[in-house]
């Protein structure tokens, strides 16, 4: 009997997890995949990236600031695609330029994923990008 229970259960899981919400899948993320459209090319380009969410806000760092080619693309045509865990969004994303404010996001993905990691990683640290999810 207690195997039986453990495969339905089982299968309750996989069936809720189906119907998670985008937050839900985010808040257990390390990393998601954005679509944007090319200010040139026009077409979808999808890349993965780092990010924090924090309430219905998602932040984003561009990992060479504002001369990274997937930001350049959300100035031109600010509408993007999230996907986490294959639950997608269209979301609009909004930059943010303000010194003050872009620190606050560096300390976010300091504390997420380390200083020496976005050290590493993260070359220019003069922008960042907010969406709101839901």
């Amino acid at each position: 009997m207690g195997a039986e229970l453990g495969q339905i259960t089982l299968v309750e899981t996989q069936v809720t997890s189906s119907k998670e919400t985008l937050k839900e899948r985010l808040s257990r993320s390390h990393e998601i995949n954005i679509t944007v459209t090319g200010r040139k090319s026009g077409r979808a380009i999808s890349i993965p990236v780092w990010f924090v969410l924090e309430d219905d806000k998602l932040y984003l760092l561009p990992v060479q600031g504002s001369d990274t080619q997937w930001y350049k693309n959300v100035l031109k045509n600010p509408s993007i695609r999230i996907e986490a865990g294959g639950t997608e969004a269209e979301v609009r994303a909004v930059p943010v330029k303000d010194a003050t404010q872009v620190k606050s996001v560096v300390e976010k993905f300091r504390d997420k994923y380390g200083a020496n990691d976005v050290k590493k990683y993260y070359s220019k640290l003069n922008i960042a990008v907010v969406v709101q999810v839901r």
